[in-house]
């Protein structure tokens, strides 16, 4: 345990390492998102006519003056002009943002807005004093902006607030902040939506000239990075900036809470259980990475199934920025959380997801970065010592929890003789699961070792038949018999059969009992059913 905690200390310095690097600019913002950074860079070389706004009363003469005096190439006449004039600067950028119209000038001011606050990150507090003096929302005219049609300006207002709410004293409101990661989540899943959208545009297109789907995929996803080159990529282009802002926002705890709130880790597994570039993955994978710092969310981690998407990632990534970020994932996954049982089946879960492979293969690569060297190490000594203690009924609890049955040596007569009754614990917890997969899953495999394992609860567990019905399991495996599959067809008959005898035993017990009886035994049956 002290060695745990050794590496916990050592390990914490690292993150706050990168955290600040990334606050102080060394990891630019814009650097992974070159769309909107190329944006930026053409919208600056685009000057404002302050004058005609100011001569046909779009902006009044205090905005004109200081909008004029500050934007100047220069930066220490700008800085300044802060330090003597700080409220104004934030009246005149909230003015503008307010009355402007125009998109093009819109987009002039975020930037400019922008940019003054990655020069000098505490320049966030001059709108939390102005909106103090003038009791007002920070907010309000930021989260307004994010209803506006043009992706540019919704996605830079979207990083100004990320910079003001991550880089103040004032931690960002609870509605607001609801609002804006609810925004953030619609975003990435909406972004998402139109990239497999897009890549199935161009999957139609190659299939018809006859090229491979695969280099097909491999084209499309990685062209997110050079979106010119494909005209279907134009509206997914800004899904990095999403996860950028996602990044800064999670390493704050409070921000940690209200996102799992809204519903933002199925979110994020949900995109990266499909078809993303390896950008994308790092981004979204170090969200998850950010949000297991914290004990209590990395205990809940898995009940999304984590564990599982990440080592499918892992087994075909290529990257070793994402091998390193997934393999800080599942460090994190074992040792945040307090409870010794809770780090145990995650482990048991890894081993399950066939992580253990995966790990020595890596072991056989040199990487640049010594933190993957030392995590392989780790991850591979915690899950051999799991696998050690692993008994057969944590090796079918973990089994049954990924979603991903198949014929292991658990599912055997001597196993259910010996555990049938456990799947009782938890309220049926293992059973639920099981029920859930008959009727969700789509994979004959597992519709075909779910039906078989119904079965052997029921022919090993005398009340088992009453628990299935109550559970409504009985229904499902029934279904199943006109199933396409002929394995499921011969697995579910096989299940119904040992319900029928199940009963059948069960009704001549009872009958014995009530011809060697002279009374009556009707309420003893109904209470032992």
């Amino acid at each position: 345990m002290a060695s745990n905690s050794s590496n916990v200390q050592h390990r914490e310095p690292k993150f706050h390492e990168i955290i600040t690097s990334f606050d102080d600019g060394k990891i630019d913002m814009l650097a992974a998102t070159s769309v909107l950074q190329q944006k930026a860079s053409d919208i600056r070389s685009q000057k404002v006519n302050w004058q005609s706004y100011f001569q046909s009363q779009m902006i009044s003469q205090e905005d004109f003056q200081f909008i004029t005096q500050f934007d100047v190439p220069d930066r220490e006449k700008r800085e300044e002009l802060l330090q003597r004039d700080r409220l104004q600067c934030a009246q005149t950028f909230l003015n503008l943002l307010g009355h402007v119209s125009k998109d093009q000038t819109l987009q002039y001011i975020l930037v400019l807005a922008d940019d003054m606050l990655q020069e000098e990150h505490s320049r966030v507090e001059i709108f939390h004093e102005y909106a103090h003096k003038k009791k007002e929302s920070v907010w309000g005219p930021f989260l307004n902006l994010l209803n506006r049609q043009d992706g540019f300006i919704t996605n830079m207002t979207s990083r100004i607030i990320a910079k003001i709410a991550c880089w103040s004293h004032t931690p960002m409101e609870r509605s607001d902040l609801h609002f804006y990661l609810t925004w953030l989540k619609d975003q990435l899943k909406m972004q998402y939506d139109n990239l497999v959208a897009s890549l199935a545009r161009v999957d139609a297109l190659r299939g018809a000239s006859g090229e491979q789907p695969l280099e097909l995929f491999k084209e499309a996803s990685f062209s997110i990075d050079e979106p010119q080159k494909h005209d279907e990529m134009t509206n997914n282009e800004y899904i990095q900036s999403v996860g950028r802002c996602l990044q800064m926002m999670l390493r704050i705890d409070e921000y940690r809470f209200a996102f799992v709130s809204v519903d933002g880790i199925s979110t994020l597994l949900s995109v990266l259980s499909g078809r993303v570039n390896f950008q994308i993955q790092y981004q979204l994978i170090f969200c998850l990475w950010v949000l297991t710092f914290n004990p209590l969310l990395a205990e809940k981690m898995n009940k999304f199934n984590v564990i599982l998407i990440l080592a499918d990632i892992l087994s075909d990534s290529v990257k070793e920025k994402v091998t390193r970020i997934i393999l800080a994932v599942f460090r994190n996954l074992i040792e945040k959380p307090e409870d010794p049982q809770v780090s145990k089946e995650h482990c048991i879960a890894m081993v399950q997801s066939k992580v253990l492979k995966q790990l020595a293969i890596l072991e056989q690569r040199k990487f640049e970065d010594e933190d993957v060297t030392a995590d392989v190490e780790f991850l591979t000594e915690r899950l051999q010592s799991s696998v050690q203690d692993l008994s057969s009924f944590d090796e079918y609890a973990t089994e049954i929890k990924s979603g991903r049955l198949e014929w292991s040596p658990v599912h055997k007569s001597k196993f259910w003789r010996e555990n049938a009754q456990r799947l009782n614990e938890k309220n049926y917890e293992l059973l639920r699961i099981l029920i859930h997969l008959l009727e969700t899953s789509k994979d004959p495999l597992v519709l075909s070792v779910a039906s078989f394992d119904i079965g052997e609860y029921v022919r090993h567990y005398p009340r088992g038949k009453t628990v299935i019905e109550q559970l409504g399991g009985k229904q499902l495996v029934m279904q199943l018999l006109a199933h396409e599959d002929p394995n499921v067809r011969y697995e579910a008959l096989l299940a119904v059969q040992k319900l029928m005898v199940h009963n059948w035993e069960y009704l001549g017990k009872q009958l014995e009992k009530e011809q060697s009886s002279e009374k009556p035994t009707s309420k003893v049956v109904t209470g032992k059913a």
